[in-house]
């Protein structure tokens, strides 16, 4: 309490000295500062600021004449204004190209009778804002913004209590110590706070919601988190709140009121949930609100018709969070917003909103022929309504816009020809078409004439093809400056000539054509300074002249050729490449080191070439950055990468299908982010990696096909739970043993299923410039002894493939609790026991494969409970009794049942006796999942009331009939003794066999 009594003693003390001393300053020695600092912050007549701003230091000129010399009045000084008894009161040098530092010693701080200080737009190199800024004790506005400070803000700031707009946004500063709490708790008087930019990680303090003078504020990119105070949206005089790009902020939005004065409301990129308020119809005075890229979800309330101010109308769902390459993230999918009026049509709400200028609906499954809805809303200058469910033509009325500059409706499904009406779009800026069901002939020359064309997106699932001149471009030829160009799936057969005149490209995507031979030297020459993403996939491309060591793009961040004919070593991408993708080419030859100098990496795919080699040792240290590495079926041999770093961001590690040897690198445990791990068709000479367990987002695990062998051991230690492990293969290998009674408890995420949640499994990545990249998660699994390829994993698969080795002992009574499970293969091992009753449990089998074991006993009966069983396969045990009939049973065929010699019943010849033929489901008893008595016991009671000397001949015959016949039988059916797989089958969308 003394402490604080003599803060506030020493506080009034020094107001009372700056207050002397401002009365003590005289007009002259203000001018005298001002000159000074003029002297010492030199401004730059060309900074690209404002060409023309830098006229305002030119007219601060001291004469030697005398102090009432005219040109000595700095009041009359271009950005200066004084008070009626010539003090200066306020100081506008925005857009002044300004250069250099500013000191704590600058001459500026005298000028204590200033009330407004405007330094945006200019350059101060880095400087700190200097504390003795809180000698301006009268200031009223501040504004430092766009200026290139830097550091913490002062704590002084908070000592100019008289502050009505502080704006420091734009500016790469902090907020730390003080925080924003501490910061603004005494400047009560605010009315403009806009701290955008700033990097204030932490929560908005709740006492904002009480300053009744605010009108704007803008905290947009802060890093804020925790929940926004709903109190803060009823400020009665409130007309501006932004706080876009902070996704860990979350709040939702209230009920408001008819007095709300709310002009300017973004949410974009922000964790709000929940729905839209009907109330939200009360903002008469609404003119822009942007919710999209949010959590917001439910339907378009019907009061929206209600804010005919509106200019500005986003919303639905973002695919891009705008985080830099150097902080990827899977990238959230918020639930959306949409249309309900009559199953996704936009109504007449839309109609009445004429005075929109800028639309932007994306992704809200808006349905039907829309764009005729458009055709009143004459001040448009932006539609962007892509991925939705719009179909018809492009209406007549709509190429009536002419006065539109961006247009954007991919991803729909619109048909017909695309018009040449879109040429005399004059202002078009960019136009994208892609990703519809557009068809017919397209002469790319209808937008040559559209000077201000930057982006134009026509391919993707449309069915046209493109004609593009050859020899019809000049220099003189006015032709749009294009930075983004996409012609996929175009039937191109070569280059388009006309980028050959472009040199401003920064994303060209010409995948899925047929452009054969090399990529001209014209193409790298024009780009090398600009192209950040290139796509030449799925063409028939043979290289680059000269076939260039270095790819030659110094801002390249994305580059996939897969799927060509790339021939020779792999090319070393730029520093700056986040995503490189070269899989299914002709490379030779091995890693070369140099790749891991690309510590902007995050995907790396070499897949399915010819290259050859040990792993370079540093590619390790790439895993702290790379999220998805793909080297599958290639030559590399050798050890696998042995260390990967702690904070790992990788999600996906693919080295199947080499000649990798040695064991399993345990430093695989610090990739805590794995989703996806495959190993198979290597020479892995390992124990079973129980540790990989301790993994928390592992999904996939693929072991199929190398060297592991002993016994599966750690699985029910408390660090090895797996539980978020959907598919397991071990297949092929040579475990042994026993598998744990309880192995299967702690594998959580195969005890069910959720179908409606359903998803492929794949990682998103951002990258500049705003775009997404999807990278789906595949693999290959065994059907009838082929291989089939799964290009895309669905979330809701799940499997167990432990066949091909020599585990034995019973089938464990755990793997009744995984319900989720849809496909089971145990086959060509030791397993012995019964099958077991309680299988019928899992519903949503549709795979079982238990064939090549020593199971005894009959098929249990509550096997027919199974609706989605496709393929069963028991054959070659020891079972007996009669074959359940009905339902899926009744479409499997004999080689289901083959080599149990003691089965009956259809659809084997062997028929069984009346009394012991069940036709239906026996009811369950108490015990549904126990026999009466166990099938190991039957099976000896069986035995022992055989005439003995019938047990004796049936030995010997079968013992005879197996050492002649075996042979030819094994033979003729295609199978190996010893390792005979019956392969599991997925029915899974999307699966096709690798050729």
């Amino acid at each position: 309490m003394a402490f604080s009594f003599m803060q506030t003693i020493l506080f009034i003390y020094f107001l009372v000295i700056s207050t002397c001393v401002a009365s003590l300053v005289s007009h002259e020695e203000e001018c005298l500062a001002l000159f000074e600092f003029k002297q010492s912050n030199p401004h730059q007549p060309h900074a690209s600021f404002n060409v023309g701003g830098f006229q305002k230091l030119d007219s601060w000129r001291k004469n030697r004449g005398n102090v009432s010399d005219h040109d000595f009045d700095c009041c009359l000084w271009d950005g200066v204004v004084c008070s009626d008894d010539h003090h200066v009161i306020g100081l506008d040098l925005s857009h002044s190209s300004l250069h250099g530092s500013i000191k704590s010693n600058s001459s500026l701080f005298n000028l204590v009778h200033l009330q407004m200080l405007n330094l945006s737009m200019n350059n101060f190199v880095g400087s700190q804002i200097p504390p003795e800024i809180s000698r301006l004790r009268k200031l009223r506005s501040l504004d430092l913004s766009n200026s290139n400070f830097i550091g913490q803000i002062p704590i002084e700031i908070s000592h100019l209590m008289q502050l009505t707009s502080l704006d420091l946004s734009g500016n790469p500063l902090k907020l730390h110590s003080p925080s924003i709490e501490y910061l603004l708790q005494n400047l009560t008087r605010l009315q403009e706070l806009h701290l955008s930019g700033v990097d204030i990680s932490s929560t908005i303090p709740p006492f904002l919601g009480n300053f009744s003078s605010l009108r704007s504020i803008g905290l947009d990119g802060c890093w804020l988190r925790g929940k926004f105070p709903s109190t803060i949206f009823h400020l009665p005089k409130l007309k501006l709140l932004s706080l876009e790009t902070n996704p860990s902020l979350i709040g939702s939005l209230p009920e408001f009121q008819n007095d709300t004065l709310l002009e300017h409301l973004d949410l974009y990129a922000t964790s709000f949930f929940g729905s839209i308020p009907e109330s939200i119809g009360k903002l008469k005075h609404l003119v822009s609100l942007t919710l999209h890229g949010s959590y917001l979800s439910g339907c378009i309330p019907h009061s929206l018709s209600n804010m005919t101010q509106l200019k500005v109308l986003n919303l639905g769902q973002e695919e891009f969070m705008g985080l830099a390459p150097s902080f990827p993230r899977l990238l959230p999918t918020p639930v959306g917003l949409e249309i309900c009026d009559q199953k996704g049509h936009m109504g007449e709400w839309i109609r009445k909103l004429t005075n929109l200028e800028v639309l932007y609906l994306v992704g809200m499954q808006i349905y039907g022929e829309v764009l005729p809805s458009l055709a009143n809303l004459t001040k448009l200058s932006v539609v962007i309504m892509r991925k939705n469910l719009i179909y018809g033509h492009v209406p007549s009325s709509f190429m009536n816009h002419t006065q539109i500059r961006m247009i954007d409706l991919r991803g729909n499904h619109l048909q017909g020809q695309i018009s040449s009406s879109f040429s005399s779009f004059t202002s078009l800026e960019f136009l994208g078409l892609s990703g519809n069901n557009f068809s017919g002939r397209l002469d790319v020359d209808i937008f040559l004439g559209l000077t201000r064309l930057e982006a134009l997106f026509l391919g993707g699932r449309n069915r046209i093809s493109c004609i593009v001149s050859t020899n019809n471009y000049t220099n003189s030829t006015l032709l749009p400056e294009l930075k983004h160009l996409e012609l996929s799936s175009c039937n191109l057969r070569e280059f388009p000539y006309l980028l050959r005149f472009q040199n401003k490209i920064e994303i060209l995507s010409l995948q899925n054509n047929e452009i054969k031979g090399l990529v001209p030297d014209w193409i790298l020459n024009n780009s090398q300074e600009t192209l950040q993403c290139l796509d030449l996939s799925y063409n028939s491309i043979s290289g680059f002249h000269g076939h260039p060591k270095f790819l030659p793009w110094v801002r390249l961040q994305l580059f996939n050729i897969e799927h060509n004919q790339l021939p020779g070593q792999l090319p070393i991408p730029p520093l700056t490449t986040v995503i490189y993708d070269v899989s299914n080419n002709n490379l030779f030859g091995e890693i070369p080191p140099m790749i891991c100098e690309v510590k902007s990496l995050r995907v790396l795919d070499l897949s399915s070439n010819n290259m050859t080699g040990t792993l370079p040792h540093c590619l390790g240290n790439l895993s702290s950055l790379l999220l998805v590495l793909d080297l599958k079926r290639n030559n590399f041999h050798g050890p696998m990468m042995y260390t990967f770093t702690h904070g790992s961001l990788m999600k996906r590690i693919d080295l199947s299908e080499n000649q990798f040897t040695g064991q399993l690198s345990k430093t695989l445990a610090n990739c805590t982010n794995l989703e996806f791990l495959s190993l198979d068709g290597n020479s892995f000479e390992d124990v079973f990696p129980f540790w990989l367990g301790s993994l928390p987002n592992l999904q996939i695990l693929i072991l199929r096909s190398n060297k592991f062998f002993g016994a599966i051991q750690g699985l029910t230690t408390p660090g090895s739970v797996f539980q978020k492990l959907r598919i397991m293969d071990l297949s092929n290998n040579d475990f042994s043993g026993q598998l744990p009674k309880n192995i299967f408890q702690t594998w959580n995420a195969m005890k069910s299923i959720d179908v409606e949640k359903s998803s492929m499994m794949e990682t998103k990545l951002y990258v500049e410039p705003r775009s997404t990249f999807d990278f789906p998660y595949s693999m290959t699994l065994t059907n009838k002894g082929v291989k089939i390829e799964y290009p895309h994993i669905l979330n809701i698969l799940i499997a167990i493939d432990l066949s091909s080795n020599n585990f034995k002992g019973h089938i464990p009574e755990s793997l009744n609790d995984l319900h989720g499970l849809q496909s089971v293969n145990l086959s060509n091992n030791h397993f012995t026991g019964c099958v077991l009753p309680s299988l019928g449990n899992l519903r949503n089998l549709e795979s079982l494969d238990l064939s090549q074991n020593e199971l005894a006993g009959e098929i249990p009966h509550e096997l027919l409970q199974l609706n989605f069983l496709s393929i069963l396969n028991v054959s070659f045990n020891h079972l007996h009794g009669s074959i359940p009939q009905g339902k899926q049973f009744n479409t499997f065929d004999n080689n289901s049942y083959m080599g149990n010699l003691g089965l009956c019943g259809k659809p084997l010849s062997q028929e069984c006796q009346a009394s012991t033929t069940p036709t239906t489901l026996v009811p369950s008893t108490n015990n549904e999942y126990e026999s009466l008595l166990p099938c190991e016991i039957i099976d000896w009671i069986i035995i022992f009331l055989g005439v003995g000397s019938g047990l004796v001949v049936g030995v010997v015959l079968r013992n005879l009939l197996s050492a002649r016949y075996n042979d030819w039988f094994i033979e003729s059916l295609g199978m190996r003794e010893d390792k005979w797989i019956r392969p599991l089958r997925l029915n899974v969308v999307g699966v096709k066999p690798l050729g």
